[in-house]
């Protein structure tokens, strides 16, 4: 897995300290959630700006006309 080195302030690292200590090896991986959320976030940001930008026509969510399903 590759690494990637970044810095940090004294408090953001005493703040990370709190919630993922390095003795136990628990703050590496809360980095890499918090990377993930991230990305996530930005992710849902794009879908709903484009939707924002072409919804979806009324017609998706008419089911007034559906005909009955048969097995």
């Amino acid at each position: 897995m590759p690494s990637i080195l970044i810095q940090v302030d004294e408090q953001l690292l005493e703040a990370l300290n709190k919630v993922a200590p390095a003795t136990s090896r628990k703050r590496a991986e809360f980095i890499r959630q918090a990377v993930r959320a991230a990305i996530r976030r930005r992710e849902y940001e794009l879908i709903r700006e484009a939707y924002l930008k072409q919804p979806d026509s009324g017609e998706a969510d008419d089911w007034s006309n559906a005909e009955a399903w048969k097995p």
